[in-house]
């Protein structure tokens, strides 16, 4: 897993919480699968889940054909804590009881954090079996002003691109 994923697509306003985040994550879809890396298929946001009586939401579920496999994205706007990854394990064996195949491998869960202490995140991923992962994100905002109006927008390079391939 990559860290820090750039979401320079997410421009960051006053006060976001966690799920405006996820709102511009959904909005610009296609940059958020390039960002993610080879083989996803969005599934959903605000993922419902239940168990018995109960409703448990993942932030963002992605499919990864090449990998055969659920992939759960938890969001958090705040520093990486232990407790995080308890939950994203607990997502993790619901989706594979739940919604896995016999020919699909075990889920696997991605904790995206602002920022994270890296022996706190290894110890408490030490003792779990589920592939979990904790990176942190990068926002527009985090791109230093100098270099925000320098670097093309991903739009300029898709369109440099379906330019050229239009004059070959």
């Amino acid at each position: 897993m990559k860290d820090p994923y750039i979401f320079d697509f997410v421009s960051m306003k006053d006060k976001m919480i966690e799920t405006d985040i996820e709102h511009e994550m959904v909005n610009n879809v296609s940059k958020l699968l390039l960002e993610l890396g080879k083989g996803f298929a969005y599934v959903g946001e605000q993922y419902l889940l239940r168990v018995q009586d109960e409703e448990f939401f993942i932030d963002l579920l992605f499919y990864n054909y090449l990998m055969h496999c659920f992939f759960a994205v938890e969001l958090k706007t705040g520093k990486f804590v232990p407790e995080f990854a308890g939950k994203m394990n607990f997502y993790l064996s619901v989706l594979d009881d739940q919604l896995k195949s016999a020919v699909d491998n075990p889920s696997v869960g991605l904790i995206l954090c602002r920022d994270k202490n890296k022996i706190v995140a290894e110890y408490a991923l030490k003792d779990m079996t589920k592939p979990i992962g904790v990176s942190e994100y990068r926002l527009f905002k985090d791109v230093p002003k100098e270099l925000q109006d320098t670097v093309p927008s991903l739009e300029d390079i898709e369109s440099r691109i379906m330019d050229k391939y239009k004059c070959e």
